[in-house]
């Protein structure tokens, strides 16, 4: 390697001849798939956009013109070539580069982003915002301002803020470029109408061969800009270029290409062109998701953000590194089985099918499955018009992006009294991704809702029950929660309890503060909501012989079991409410709520993920930071349990006057 090191700033790109930009690309590449395959991350579409990226850097200078991303896991490049390289060895921990753009990092990353659809609308803010400023560039009155550049890909546009962008965008009287990113790809392949669109432009003989039709046009233009003149004249010629039926340019943003995005000198031929450009336009871009890795460019999705692999190039394996089951693919199995059981069950994702589980009902159920691409809103939508005609409508959806469905959740779900059940993977703390991924707010948002029962799974048995439960639920929005992780075993030999609405499930039978009788009370009562309740009753072996310990899987943060409430207040329990969510409106506040409600006085103690961003790093150091391990929550159970006075700790023998509530 002997050009990467060296770039540290749009000047050291410059400095290198342009015979040599392709050698760079390829040591881009291998630097990616290098630590990718050790620690795992965004492969495919990082591979996919060196060229383009290099072509833009080289055009533009990012430490003075605005890059805007849209989603932002095609990003890797982009920090490559602003000096980051240092930082790549520990991608997506604390220490090292962040998965995503990440402004803490760099000044150059502009915007922490991490779903899709608001790179045009926050560049359309920047444009607007460098205009009233003065620091635009204008071809003649400021020609060293700011340009603004923001790319987006094929699947990500068709999202609803994308098309607010695009209509905004058209208002502008200034350079603004939207590079489209174009691989036939988002995670999965992409759904709709626009993609149908884009898969018969790049098909189109028309657009066969743009590099020639562009010479062609330059010829015939001496000394004139091509997309001025293009613009201007509009010429037959130059029209080869324009996408077929001009669709954005309804949006009044005039549209060029299809061009090969892995074409560095044509790539920059045009950014050079397009930064002269006084008026919005779209450049449209077609790459190869994966480009570069023979098996990332055949499987883009299994590896467009793969664990860390091995391959082996003799051989042609590879081969990902697994730690256990996953709740993704549990999930999978357990809603394939329930559609096997209830004809009337049907599912969808919103571009998620692989990564939620949910492939494997498509392949077997294509007729009741839809993959909507990435518009969440109008997935839940959709849900709703099909529970308003009687079916069982699940939606498997990321926790961090069913917040941008919350509207349809409140006006087209529960105003109406429809049972949508929403599958919320990922909730909690994600690790790598960071906190653009972080699903710390689902609870907060969906417990406002009226007649809604919220649900998270403890493992695997307790996912299937969530779901049986929530088939049968029929009085309103249900969901259940399971983080990004594998399923615990700790249970596994054991029955699992069908859920009922409101109950919390008694994981130590042999600590029951509810009843009377010598032996029977406890110190302390855990109540867990989801997965912490495994880390709970692993705590509570780090204390055997100290404390007596009653863990309780909690199972609902909405209805909370109330009736439990008002037994442990009573009993003058002190209460730890443990949650891989925010603890600000999730389960903990919940159960205050509750007390305060029934009148009752008990000291809880809320552990919860804090009020403050929580950055990219493994999950479990991520979990340790937040308190909510088995050594955060082990110190919370002893500080309840020597803080409690002397409360009587066994029996119902008087109530609790002490009230009290710390967050962690």
């Amino acid at each position: 390697m002997t050009l990467l090191p060296t770039i540290r700033s749009h000047a050291d790109l410059r400095a290198v001849p342009m015979d040599r930009l392709p050698e760079l690309a390829a040591e881009i590449r291998e630097s990616i798939i290098t630590q990718v395959s050790r620690t795992g991350g965004h492969l495919a579409p990082n591979l996919g956009v060196v060229e383009l990226t290099i072509a833009m850097h080289y055009v533009f200078d990012f430490g003075h013109d605005r890059l805007l991303f849209d989603v932002g896991h095609q990003c890797y490049p982009h920090k490559l070539l602003t000096g980051r390289l240092p930082m790549l060895a520990k991608l997506r921990t604390r220490e090292g580069m962040a998965g995503f753009p990440e402004p803490r990092e760099h000044p150059a990353d502009l915007f922490s982003v991490g779903h899709a659809g608001t790179g045009i609308s926050t560049a359309v803010g920047m444009a607007r915002g460098d205009t009233l400023t003065g620091e635009a560039f204008d071809p003649k009155a400021n020609p060293d301002g700011r340009r603004v550049v923001t790319l987006i890909g094929d699947a990500s546009i068709v999202n609803g803020v994308a098309m607010e962008g695009l209509n905004n965008a058209g208002t502008l009287k200034r350079q603004m470029l939207i590079v489209l990113n174009d691989n036939g790809m988002s995670i999965s392949k992409p759904q709709g109408a626009m993609a149908q669109y884009f898969d018969r432009v790049r098909l189109s003989h028309l657009y066969g061969d743009f590099k020639k039709a562009g010479d062609k046009v330059l010829r015939q233009i001496p000394g004139g800009s091509i997309l001025r003149d293009a613009y201007h004249r509009s010429t037959e010629m130059f029209k080869q270029a324009i996408s077929e039926g001009g669709w954005f340019e309804h949006f009044g943003l005039l549209t060029v290409g299809p061009i090969d995005g892995h074409d560095i000198p044509t790539l920059i031929e045009f950014f050079a062109e397009a930064k002269e450009f006084d008026r919005p336009m779209v450049l449209h871009v077609k790459t190869i998701k994966g480009k570069g890795l023979p098996y990332a460019e055949e499987d883009a999705t299994t590896f467009h953000s793969p664990a860390a692999h091995t391959y082996d190039p003799d051989s042609c394996r590879v081969e990902l590194k697994k730690s256990g089951r996953s709740f993704t693919a549990a999930f999978g199995d357990a809603m394939t089985d329930l559609m096997r059981r209830d004809e009337k069950a049907v599912a969808c994702t919103a571009a998620m099918p692989g990564g939620t589980g949910l492939d494997k009902a498509m392949a077997e159920f294509p007729e009741r499955t839809w993959d909507t691409g990435i518009c969440e809103s109008h997935a839940m939508d959709m849900m709703a018009g099909l529970a308003k005609c009687g079916l069982k409508p699940f939606f498997a959806v990321y926790s961090t992006f069913v917040q941008r469905a919350f509207d349809q959740a409140f006006q087209e779900v529960s105003l109406q009294g429809l049972a949508v059940r929403l599958c919320l993977d990922r909730a909690g703390l994600v690790g790598g991704d960071g906190a653009v991924h972080h699903g710390f707010c689902d609870v907060a948002l969906l417990r406002t809702l009226p007649g809604a029962a919220l649900t998270a799974a403890i493992d695997e048995a307790s996912l299937l029950a969530a779901l049986e439960f929530m088939r049968t639920y029929d009085e309103g929005l249900s969901a259940v929660r399971y983080p990004r992780d594998n399923v615990s075993d700790r249970f596994a030999h054991e029955p699992c309890p069908a859920f009922e609405l409101g109950k919390a499930r008694l994981l130590t039978p042999e600590v029951d503060p509810t009843k009377a009788g010598e032996g029977r009370g406890a110190d302390v009562a855990v109540l867990a909501f989801g997965t912490p309740a495994i880390a709970a009753m692993d705590a509570v072996d780090t204390l055997a012989g100290e404390y007596r310990v009653a863990v309780y899987d909690a199972r609902f943060a909405k209805p909370v079991d109330a009736g439990l409430l008002k037994k442990l207040a009573e009993a003058g329990v002190p209460i730890v409410t443990v949650e891989d969510h925010g603890v600000q409106g999730g389960f903990g506040t919940a159960v205050l709520e509750a007390l305060a409600e029934m009148g009752l006085h008990a000291k809880v103690t809320r552990l919860g993920l804090p009020d403050g961003w929580i950055y990219q790093d493994s999950r479990s150091k991520q979990l340790a930071e937040a308190g909510i391990d088995a050594p955060g929550i082990a110190r919370a159970i002893r500080s309840a349990a020597d803080t409690a006075g002397d409360r009587p700790t066994r029996g119902n023998e008087a109530p609790a006057t002490l009230g009290a509530a710390r967050e962690r």
